[in-house]
């Protein structure tokens, strides 16, 4: 566009000149110095949506008083006022139209040419529109994708907290498991407190995601206990049952919270910007109350991870809880195992030593028993023996074999293998729904001083015997079937020689079988174990005998019974 500007209207141009401007496609005016149209060719009228006969003569800003104070304006008064020629692109409301002009000061005036450029800007913005769509959905995206990934984080953490604390029965160890788990996805540093039967509050579970604050943080939480005042969170989580959250941790929520100048020069390296508290809570009891706490440089918790802390907290209490309840169970399993295992006799001439331990799996109480009697003769007998089961039938079972076991040896003084036949024939008769092996062993004195072992087998392992110069044998005898199915046919005694200082060893088959070894390499470790170590204190030597043979856990319950003779008074 050109304006050209003169003191008064100007002819337009003659000749070849005229009609070259006039049938220009660029527009075209010119403005007079009174900012007055002295020209403008068809094209310049046509854009602006007049005819030339209605611009020749009228002055711009009174024709086009949107123009006033527009970029347009600035523009003609610049170049009129510098001589220099200008550009200017800019949106003309009046036309809905995007304008480039260029002017340039001539002596004919203020010389303007223009052109609509409406397309080639709408062509831009929907570029510059489709490449914004685009990087916004690549960020959108990337927000998703992290959302995601953080997401599977989180249930990760979650399945990992259940696993690791469902798989100890040790509480302690179980909130220092859940501490270290939560570090640091959920906050930079966290403390968990457990309270204990006889309500006393414990700071367990400590973790920090920084090594160098780890002695600082254990410093805080051994005076957090005794310093905490009712109104600091956990106190106040404990007693409402629900989560306290501080997003701006203040100095003076620290007064508040923390009693005594100590613990707070102690909490005061820790530097802590944010806390979030969670109760411990489940089946309606309180176990404790996890304390997330953030740096000034983390900030406060998000959303994501105080639901993500809520939901953790609360499958940490129900395994705390779970815990309680195996351990209870635990505790009445072996307190019933124990009342079903007599403490063995002790004569001075005969030593005897008992060692129980339940199958890893489950709870401590299965079929397997030891029993010792003193007969009214002054014989020892001694029993070992195994129901099928490791459960609390398998025990009741038991515990009705062993009483007839007791009864009959008692009453009958007679050889083993009749005790066994009596035991036999009493479980068909009394419809006791079981099956059980056992070995009978008696220690028969003779007039003499001398005594002699016998021992009948009802499907169990044989004894071994351990002689004090060290040689161990097997106690072999005819083996008869087991209890509880009503053998008719014979049963069999073995009997020998039991002299001064030797060590009978009686098992289950727990002790030494394993999967994947045969039974043969079980009693030969066994055998082994008794030739090296026999020679110790009987207590000693059991104690021995089950660590070397259950180094990786009992997978049967295993009874064991030991019998270490002694010279003295027979």
């Amino acid at each position: 566009m050109i304006v050209v500007i003169t003191d008064r209207p100007q002819p337009p141009p003659g000749g070849l000149l005229e009609q070259a401007v006039e049938g220009m496609d660029r527009p075209m005016f010119v403005l007079d110095d009174n900012w007055r149209f002295s020209y403008i060719n068809p094209a310049g009228a046509k854009v602006l949506g007049r005819t030339v006969g209605d611009l020749l003569g009228m002055g711009i800003w009174d024709e086009f008083p949107e123009a006033v104070g527009s970029p347009f304006q600035k523009l003609y008064t610049s170049v009129r006022r510098t001589g220099e020629s200008g550009r200017t692109e800019a949106w003309f409301e009046p036309l809905a139209t995007w304008f480039q002009a260029d002017a340039f000061l001539t002596d004919a005036g203020l010389v303007v040419t223009y052109d609509d450029v409406t397309a080639r800007r709408r062509a831009e913005e929907e570029r510059t529109a489709a490449v914004a769509a685009r990087e916004d959905a690549a960020l959108r995206a990337a927000d998703a994708a992290g959302a995601a990934e953080l997401a599977g984080r989180h249930l990760m953490l979650l399945g990992d907290i259940s696993q690791a604390m469902t798989s100890t029965l040790d509480n302690d160890e179980a909130v220092a498991r859940f501490a270290r788990l939560v570090v640091p996805l959920l906050a930079d540093w966290c403390l968990v407190s457990v309270v204990d039967p006889d309500g006393t509050r414990r700071d367990v579970g400590r973790a920090h995601r920084d090594p160098a604050m780890v002695e600082a943080m254990h410093r805080y939480a051994d005076a957090r206990v005794g310093s905490n005042r009712p109104a600091a969170p956990v106190p106040t989580a404990l007693r409402s049952g629900r989560p306290v959250v501080i997003p701006q941790l203040t100095s003076a929520h620290i007064e508040q919270m923390v009693a005594n100048e100590a613990a707070r020069e102690a909490l005061e390296p820790l530097q802590p910007a944010a806390v979030a508290t969670f109760p411990l809570l489940a089946r309606g009891e309180q176990f404790g109350a996890i304390t997330l706490v953030n740096g000034p440089e983390r900030g406060p918790h998000t959303d994501v991870e105080l639901r993500t802390a809520e939901i953790a907290s609360r499958r940490a209490a129900l395994a705390l809880d779970n815990a309680r309840l195996a351990a209870a169970n635990q505790q009445v399993a072996e307190r019933l195992q124990l009342s079903l295992l007599s403490p063995p006799v002790q004569q001075p001439h005969l030593e005897t030593a008992v060692r129980y331990r339940a199958a890893t799996r489950g709870v401590s109480i299965g079929g397997d028993w030891y029993d010792s009697i003193l007969q009214p003769d002054g014989d020892m007998v001694l029993v070992i023996g195994d129901v099928m089961g490791h459960d609390i039938e398998a025990a009741a079972a038991m515990g009705q074999v062993k009483t007839l076991v007791r009864g009959i040896a008692f009453d009958r003084l007679e050889e083993p293998a009749g005790v066994l036949r009596r035991v036999d024939h009493a479980l068909v008769g009394l419809a006791v729904p079981t099956m059980a092996t056992a070995l009978v062993c008696r220690v028969e004195h003779d007039g003499a001083g001398g005594r002699t072992l016998r021992w009948s087998s009802a499907g169990h392992p044989e004894p071994m015997l351990r002689r004090a110069d060290g040689r161990v044998t097997d106690l072999t005898a005819p083996i008869g079937p087991p209890l509880g199915i009503g053998w008719r046919g014979p049963r069999a005694d073995g009997a020998t020689d039991l002299p001064d200082d030797a060590t009978v060893l009686l098992f289950t088959d727990g002790l030494f079988e394993r999967r994947g070894i045969p039974l043969d390499d079980g009693r030969d470790q066994v055998r082994e174990l008794l030739v090296r170590f026999g020679d110790r204190p009987l207590e000693e030597f059991c104690d021995r005998l089950l660590t070397e043979m259950l180094v990786d856990g009992a997978e049967d319950d295993v009874a064991v019974l030991a019998l270490r003779t002694r010279a003295g008074a027979r």
